[in-house]
């Protein structure tokens, strides 16, 4: 028996003496960076561990699909005319057998336009390794700059090295295993204080902030990828430009000065990309609640599905601050005619849930998707007061028509005739409100359905939707899947036929060669975001093969560029 119990007492003494080390070992290989930055930091990225995401990226699914073998095959002679990429490929190598760790970079201070930044990471071996790949790092950057005044300084034990090319400075220095750089030797010194324990103020870093605190205490204890933007420092100086130019306040302007904070990170979850980003800022809509009650319109043929709570008070300030954007413009342009016909935004709560639903369809049969949006009605009078003022500010020189069906008023615009039929259809019951493109699709929501919903009762939907958190002011899904399957369907064709009448193309890409749909639909899975308001801001959450965000980045970018080229060019 007694032998018994000292084995217990050894066994639970190992135990804590394996808990204590794991401890210290994490707070060694793991210190927080906002120790090491200062309080006014205005911006930092961060990546904990390059090696592990790297890894982690190669076993992406978005990775796996583009090495798969008919992907390369198919893209093999665009890649062959594109740059080789040596130099890329030897800089990965070096940055690898360096192993950095806590690699990060931080934007310090913006004074009289001068950004000011400081950086660093972790490295594996001795100083002196990291030196022979750093040190080329440095005689590529003297190379470009033959002029550049090269300089040791001593400093607190530490040898700072500098290289001035006016304006330009960039000192360099190490300390035990971390490697710092800024291109301001006073805020090198700093960071070589904070890191050596010699600054005794743990008030001037950034980890005692209180919106720096709020915004970590929301991020995932695990990431690729993480940054952190202090808002406040940029509203000053937009605010005071704005005062130079004498520039009366402006909706975007008031949106900012309320930013506390704004963070995001990203990691990667058994194969698919997660972002978490979170605004700390005052609750924009009261008493808003996000029921998802359009998705019982979808169907199985939905590959979009959209929610969110409407704040239209931020809204109208927006188009009233005169941001030219092609969007927004058109957009005042329908608030104004509903303006004109007394339409106010009190009407348009006391007329509606402001609660947007919109749903793109795909059938199989069709070659093209379909588009609604639906309002939920509360007042059947007012709402029918708001679309027969926002029907004329739509296309003035091309009136509506409307009709009565079951007890629906429908508003039609004809339009001519063209390679897309389209025609604008408003349908106004007194339970809902659907918009639409064509009038079929419009007419088939609209119209009272049974009461089980082909998409929210769909296992791959439900499966989706529960990756994240319920949202409480916006959610998005999107099929990808079934999105290429519909698209391949549509597009394999017309490439062929243009290949075939166009041979020129066969230079650029072998068209024949296009991946089977099945082969990339196994890479593919929902995309699912959500958006709710915790505590003190605004988390959105989104997860797929790729995230909604740099959807709509890719999609967007050069969206919002050719808006900007068209309304130049006219």
């Amino acid at each position: 028996m007694r032998r018994i119990l000292v084995l217990m007492i050894a066994g639970a003494l190992a135990a804590l003496a394996m808990w204590y080390g794991l401890g210290v070992y994490k707070k060694a290989s793991a210190p927080a960076v906002g120790v090491l930055l200062p309080r006014q930091t205005i911006f930092f990225a961060h990546i904990p561990d390059f090696e592990r995401t790297r890894d982690q990226w190669h076993h992406a699914d978005i990775y796996q699909l583009w090495h798969e073998a008919a992907v390369q095959d198919f893209l093999r002679k665009p890649l062959a005319k594109l740059p080789k990429r040596d130099a890329t490929s030897q800089t990965l190598q070096e940055i690898e057998q360096l192993d950095p760790k806590d690699a990060f970079f931080a934007l310090t201070s913006i004074d009289n336009n001068n950004p000011i930044f400081v950086g660093g990471f972790r490295y594996r071996g001795s100083q002196d390794a990291a030196e022979a790949i750093v040190g080329k790092w440095r005689e590529k950057l003297l190379e470009k700059n033959p002029n550049a005044k090269r300089e040791k300084t001593a400093y607190q034990q530490r040898q700072i090295e500098t290289i001035t090319s006016a304006p330009f400075t960039l000192a360099t220095a190490y300390d035990g295993h971390w490697f710092f750089v800024s291109n301001d030797l006073t805020q090198l010194k700093s960071l070589l204080d904070r890191a050596d324990h010699r600054a005794k103020d743990r008030q001037s870093t950034i980890e005692v902030d209180e919106a720096y605190r709020a915004a970590m205490a929301h991020m995932p204890s695990s990431y690729a990828v993480l940054f952190y933007l202090q808002p406040k420092e940029i509203a000053e100086k937009l605010g005071a430009l704005r005062g130079a130019i004498a520039q009366q306040n402006s909706a975007s302007q008031r949106t900012l000065e309320q930013l506390r904070s704004v963070c995001g990170a990203t990691r990667f979850d058994n194969g698919k990309i997660h972002d978490v980003f979170f605004v700390g800022m005052p609750k924009l809509t009261q008493n808003a609640l996000l029921t998802q009650s359009s998705a019982g319109l979808g169907t199985k043929d939905t590959f979009f599905y959209l929610a969110t709570v409407l704040n239209l008070e931020k809204f109208a300030a927006l188009n009233q601050s005169g941001v030219g954007a092609p969007f927004t413009g058109w957009l005042q342009k329908l608030f104004d005619a509903a303006s004109r016909n007394g339409v106010t935004v009190d009407d348009w709560k006391a007329a509606f849930e402001l609660e947007l639903g919109s749903l793109a369809d795909w059938p199989a049969t069709a070659r093209w998707p379909s588009l609604i949006a639906t309002l939920p009605v509360k007042d059947p009078g007012r709402a029918n007061k708001i679309v027969g003022a926002l029907t004329p500010a739509i296309n003035k020189d091309a009136p509506w028509t409307k009709t009565e069906k079951d007890g629906v008023s429908y508003f039609f615009m004809p339009t001519p005739a063209s390679l897309f039929a389209i025609t604008p259809t408003i349908a106004l019951s007194s339970r809902l409100l659907v918009a639409g493109l064509d009038s079929v699709s419009v007419e088939a929501a609209i119209k009272p359905g049974g009461s089980v919903s082909e998409l929210s009762n769909s296992q791959t939907y439900k499966a989706a939707a529960r990756l994240l958190p319920a949202p409480t002011d916006f959610f998005a899904y999107i099929d990808m899947p079934l999105l290429y399957s519909r698209l391949d369907a549509a597009m394999r064709p017309m490439l062929l036929m243009s290949a075939a009448f166009m041979p020129a193309i066969s230079d650029h890409v072998d068209v024949g060669k296009l991946p089977p749909p099945e082969i990339v639909a196994k890479y593919l899975s929902p995309i699912v975001a959500s958006q709710r308001y915790e505590r003190d801001g605004y988390i959105e959450e989104s997860i797929g093969p790729i995230t909604l965000t740099q959807a709509v980045i890719g999609l967007g970018v050069p969206a919002v560029y050719w808006a900007f080229t068209r309304q130049r060019a006219d």
